[in-house]
């Protein structure tokens, strides 16, 4: 078979790394990574992943990407080595990256340790909370040589966030469920990281206390909790249907209430500083909410 023996062959390819190693952080699997040198040619297998990379300076490194990294739009120029669930393991090692940035719950497990096995340093991140954010950002400016840039985007970032949270925390609460899929119908509880950014902009996620991180629901649990604000997020970047499908409920205080909001996907449901630009634009429509009672 052309896999294993094209993967051997391939590997000779990757510079072995030295045992003088200068470079060490902790990835998110409570892995130390160390490189000899900062990295020169980096593989992103998510898109959130390939964002975090630019953001830290090192996007002039990145050799390889996944399906769906279009943001920042020079990053669809960069080479595809598959999706995050199916990766292209040939041509991933064929472009010989001296780093590997995986997503901890996302990539393939099996394909993963593949790489593993064949030498090649792999940095797992899976940022949870606004900080783990920043401090992403951070850890890979250190891997990729690219510390003062990786300082200054993980400063503004928590510096905007800490501004969002500082006027808006504590605003009276707006009961807020946020549709994160349709079929079947998910949302978040608080432990997630769109939970966090519900209750900095002082929403009340009507399903923050469930035990799973991103719960399966119906139409009928939604109609029980009866939430003042629908925020529909998704996938893409339109997914205003997701919207009417409520407006047969005319007796829910959102659809009453004119509160059926979209935030575009991208902005909110990756962990990269735009999770900054997501977080306005759903502290301002939770504002919105507010100001409809003021004016009833």
């Amino acid at each position: 078979m052309r896999g294993a023996l094209g993967l051997a062959f391939l590997l000779i390819t990757i510079p072995a790394q030295g045992h003088d190693h200068s470079r060490c952080v902790v990835d998110d699997r409570d892995r130390e990574v160390c490189l000899h040198n900062a990295a020169r040619r980096i593989a992103t297998l998510s898109p959130g992943a390939t964002e975090l990379t630019y953001a830290a300076g090192a996007g002039d490194q990145v050799v390889a990407v996944v399906s769906y990294s279009d943001y920042p739009p020079q990053a669809q120029e960069v080479a595809s080595v598959g999706s995050h669930t199916r990766i292209d393991l040939e041509a991933l090692v064929g472009l010989a990256p001296d780093l590997v940035i995986g997503w901890v719950t996302g990539n393939p497990a099996e394909q993963m340790e593949t790489l593993e096995a064949l030498g090649m340093p792999v940095f797992y991140i899976e940022p949870r909370s606004v900080e783990d954010v920043a401090h992403t950002i951070e850890r890979l400016a250190r891997l990729a040589g690219t510390e003062p840039t990786g300082r200054q985007a993980a400063s503004e970032f928590r510096d905007g966030m800490a501004a969002l949270t500082a006027r808006y925390r504590e605003r009276d609460p707006v009961p807020t469920f946020y549709q994160v899929w349709d079929e079947p119908l998910m949302s978040v509880n608080n432990e997630h990281l769109i939970g966090q950014v519900v209750e900095l902009c002082g929403g009340e996620n009507v399903f923050g206390e469930l035990e799973r991180l991103v719960p399966r629901l119906d139409d009928e649990a939604v109609l029980a909790a009866n939430p003042e604000a629908i925020i529909a997020g998704g996938m893409g970047e339109e997914n205003r249907h997701w919207l009417t499908h409520w407006e047969q409920y005319p007796n829910l205080a959102a659809v009453t209430g004119d509160n059926l909001y979209f935030v575009p996907p991208s902005l909110i449901q990756r962990p990269t500083p735009r999770l900054l630009e997501g977080a306005q634009i759903l502290c301002e429509k939770l504002e919105q909410t507010r100001q409809k009672r003021g004016a009833s």
